[in-house]
């Protein structure tokens, strides 16, 4: 993405974010995420998510109700939810639906676009990588935040701002998406709400009930 299509593109507007959980996380895959600071601009296009919320998802923050860490879910579409697992990393996701439904799409895994330099540099310590560590470096819900510079600070900043903002980039096919079942989770495990763009390599998994949407 040059500096032309940057600054020619959009972003979503509130009514994307109010939308039913799996619809946007569906059509969040190929949209540019953008962390925009005193120091520049960081960016990666969205290659996978996983969505999370409602009363049949054991696995969600939200499932026994609102508490302080997750009152950011129950808030409304358009807001981003930070935060920290494992006392190691920090987790971003999209907050979708209406006021109080607690519903949210967690960022797994982008292709870097903008700012990779600053990115590895948060990432590794250094400015130069090799192709490996460039595959590596945004491919995990814990691994972009790092890259991105994102902490529990910007838990409910709106992405409708100049912070931390989306761009809209042409809708994927169906052909292109595959959905599967999420990572990691022991409870409502079966359920098919990972999403990821097929055949990308900047993806962190790519097993798991592959199927087409």
């Amino acid at each position: 993405m040059n500096k032309a299509d940057f600054f020619e593109a959009k972003k979503p507007g509130e009514d994307f974010y109010r939308r039913d959980v799996l619809k946007v996380a569906g059509e969040l895959l190929g949209k540019i995420f953008v962390k925009k600071d005193v120091s520049g601009i960081m960016s990666g296009r969205i290659v996978e998510v996983e969505a999370y919320g409602g009363p049949a998802d054991e696995a969600s923050h939200t499932f026994r109700g609102i508490t302080q860490r997750n009152k950011t879910m129950f808030s409304g579409g358009g807001l981003l939810y930070v935060y920290f697992t494992y006392g190691m990393y920090h987790c971003c996701n999209i907050v979708t639906g209406s006021e109080g439904e607690g519903r949210a799409v967690l960022i797994r895994a982008l292709e870097p676009v903008e700012g990779v330099e600053r990115m590895s540099l948060n990432r590794f310590r250094k400015d130069f990588i090799n192709d490996r560590e460039l595959l590596n470096l945004a491919s995990g819900p814990g691994k972009l935040c790092q890259a991105l510079s994102i902490t529990k600070e910007l838990n409910g900043i709106s992405l409708l701002e100049d912070t931390i903002f989306l761009l809209e980039r042409e809708k994927l096919p169906d052909s292109d998406i595959i959905s599967c079942t999420r990572v990691g989770i022991t409870k409502s495990a079966g359920l098919p709400w990972r999403f990821y763009i097929k055949d990308n390599p900047f993806v962190s998994h790519k097993k798991y009930n592959r199927s087409k949407i």
